[in-house]
């Protein structure tokens, strides 16, 4: 009887060591994922483009973090962007020209930005909004490490 009840106990202890195993397993807590930071982009500032506007500029917020892409997103009207400048940390910018429409509830193209990762001050841009019964659009400034 002495060897049944050693072999029933040693049993007993395989069997709890083997479930808190597979409890602590369980356990395991993972950080939601959200789109923005899966794919990696970063909303950097949103402005309101009117009629009567042509012409804004978003400030990236400080701390400035090097970004090498940008693209813009635009909710409720469609905007026509004619120019862009992106302005860096260190004082220097870039001019891109752009000719493109950005469809209500839509997004721009990406637009690499030249030399790589570079730390955004601001960004200033042109436009016009396609027609006065479509409304004025939100323009948000999205930017990729």
């Amino acid at each position: 009887m002495k060897i049944t009840i050693k072999t029933l106990l040693a049993t007993f202890a395989v069997c709890l060591f083997s479930l808190q195993y597979v409890s602590a397993q369980r356990n395991i807590k993972t950080r939601p994922v959200h789109k923005t930071t899966a794919v990696g982009w970063v909303k950097l500032g949103t402005t309101h483009a009117k009629h009567t506007g042509d012409h804004d500029k978003i400030n990236v917020p400080g701390p400035f973090d090097s970004y090498r892409k940008i693209k813009f997103k635009v909710k409720d009207a469609p905007v026509n962007m004619h120019r862009l400048v992106v302005n860096y940390e260190a004082g220097a910018s870039q001019k891109v020209e752009t000719r493109f429409t950005i469809p209500k509830n839509g997004e721009s193209r990406v637009i690499d930005l030249v030399g790589g990762k570079r730390k955004l001050r601001s960004i200033e841009f042109w436009y016009d909004t396609k027609g006065i019964l479509n409304g004025t659009a939100d323009v948000t400034l999205y930017g990729l490490k």
